[in-house]
């Protein structure tokens, strides 16, 4: 992380601590990431970790399609360390290696499952457009019910979020891992 010091947690102040001890012994186990960067602000950093607490384990849309969503939010924004970080949980929740390597050069990958095609397609249109037209929304809607929906975008905007903090912080993966973009 060449953009701020890399500190311990002694090396915080008590307020950086809290929201350090709440990360560490929560679902994640530890800080890392864009917590490394975020951590600088603590009370950004503890409202950003309950956010992504829910996103990532608790709301409606289903596992799999979460992580196929990350991994779309991850290559639109090349993010090494989100890629790093979910490109191998979305293949052990079933994603296909070919999907992977395909959202991984920002193509459009060959579809096993209707459900990713329509989080695929409604992720990267969201991305790109800041909108959603309707015949993109239809499909997700009917899958994901209207709660899921918004929780859809919810995430898409919480790991676009991510993604700026790992870039502009240069927050990168461990050495030798290699993006697909790169």
């Amino acid at each position: 992380m060449s953009r701020l010091p890399e500190r311990t947690r002694d090396q915080l102040e008590p307020a950086q601590q809290v929201a350090w001890d709440r990360i560490a012994s929560g679902a994640r186990g530890g800080v890392g990431g864009p917590f490394l960067s975020l951590i600088t602000s603590a009370e950004l950093c503890a409202r950003v970790e309950q956010v992504g607490v829910f996103i990532r384990y608790e709301c409606s849309v289903p596992q799999r399609l979460r992580e196929l969503a990350i991994l779309c939010v991850g290559q639109h924004w090349r993010a090494d360390y989100e890629w790093f970080a979910h490109a191998h949980i979305a293949a052990r929740q079933g994603v296909p290696q070919t999907v992977i390597d395909a959202i991984g050069q920002g193509q459009t990958p060959p579809f096993d499952a209707a459900s990713d095609g329509y989080v695929h397609d409604f992720v990267r249109v969201l991305l790109r457009d800041g909108r959603v037209p309707d015949a993109i929304y239809a499909p997700v809607q009917a899958l994901l019910g209207d709660k899921g929906a918004v929780e859809l975008t919810g995430l898409v905007g919480y790991y676009s979020l991510l993604a700026m903090q790992l870039n502009v912080f240069d927050v990168m993966p461990p050495e030798g891992f290699k993006a697909p973009w790169r």
